[in-house]
């Protein structure tokens, strides 16, 4: 049997046999790779450079934006080369290199929604000390923050897993390198110490979701007691986005990693898969540029000075 030693490549999961559907699923992933890439691009230039977007908020939506940007570059890139390519093959070191970004981008970005509900809790509950909670500096070390930890858990879960012996054979039943299917080709009882990591993750993870709830149990609570309709209103539009987006961040997260065995299988596996790492960094932007005026407004303004550019320049 195999271990991990002379492993130097693994097999990933295909999503179609024929040369047909291979290259309709390069076309399909190659769409949404560029439309993530253009609405994330678009959110990151208004934040930076329209100055009414130099708040706290448009801050860690910025840091989201560079976050799901990493996200599904470090997946579907690799996905879309094998489809063209008629190919299942990854190195050792890319394998690695996927697990470590991966798992890297995934949970800053997690860190970055939990910072993101404070931010909000504090702008509706506590507008007064708004300022002084999340001035410019707070806001940086909050950010340094999320994405420090996701280093350290990147590392700390990248060794584990490929710490262990690997004896079932090369082939992943993924469509790229995730460690649930990694541990799956371990030696019988070695995996146990890298499941214990990952229980103790699922532990933390669950205490953000925690504090997210609690904070909008509070937030909609104070926008309840709002005497202003329109103040109520201009409340609900800065939440729901975050809210919607947390929304299909976890769903998707816990549906792929919590859903019944007698549904699963390689087929159902590979869908699940696409739902919670390609489908929320190409969905977010539009959720954000649909819901939050301001966004939408400086977007415009953004592709209107690009065209009138284009138009000077000709």
């Amino acid at each position: 049997m195999p271990n991990s030693s002379s492993i130097t490549e693994f097999l990933l999961l295909p999503f179609a046999d024929t040369r047909e559907l291979q290259l309709l699923h390069f076309m399909l992933f190659l769409g949404i790779y560029l439309a993530a890439l253009l609405g994330n691009g678009l959110i990151l230039t208004a934040a930076a450079c329209d100055h009414r977007l130099h708040t706290p908020m448009y801050f860690f939506l910025l840091n989201l934006a560079v976050l799901d940007l990493g996200c599904i570059s470090t997946t579907l890139p690799k996905a879309m080369a094998n489809s063209l390519w008629d190919t299942r093959a990854i190195s050792y070191q890319g394998c690695a290199s996927q697990v470590l970004f991966f798992v890297f981008f995934f949970g800053s970005e997690y860190s970055i929604l939990t910072i993101m509900a404070y931010d909000r809790y504090v702008a509706i509950c506590k507008p007064l000390h708004y300022g002084s909670l999340l001035g410019s500096r707070a806001c940086a070390q909050m950010a340094a923050a999320a994405w420090g930890s996701g280093v350290l858990y990147a590392l700390l879960h990248t060794a584990s897993t490929f710490s262990l012996p690997l004896c079932q054979g090369n082939a992943v039943d993924q469509f790229f390198c995730e460690i649930p299917q990694i541990l799956k080709l371990s030696c019988t009882d070695s995996y146990l110490r890298e499941a214990g990591f990952l229980m103790f993750s699922a532990f933390l993870g669950f205490g953000c979701l925690s504090f997210i709830v609690v904070s909008y149990v509070q937030i909609f609570m104070a926008v309840l007691r709002m005497p202003s309709e329109q103040g109520r209103h201009k409340a609900f539009s800065t939440c729901l986005p975050h809210l919607a987006v947390v929304s299909l961040f976890v769903n998707t997260g816990v549906f792929a990693y919590l859903k019944p065995p007698s549904i699963s299988s390689p087929s159902m596996d590979l869908v699940v898969s696409v739902l919670y790492s390609v489908v929320p960094p190409a969905v977010n932007p539009l959720i954000y540029c649909m819901k939050n005026q301001e966004l939408r407004d400086a977007v415009r303004t953004l592709l209107e000075y690009t065209y009138f550019q284009h138009i000077r320049l000709e």
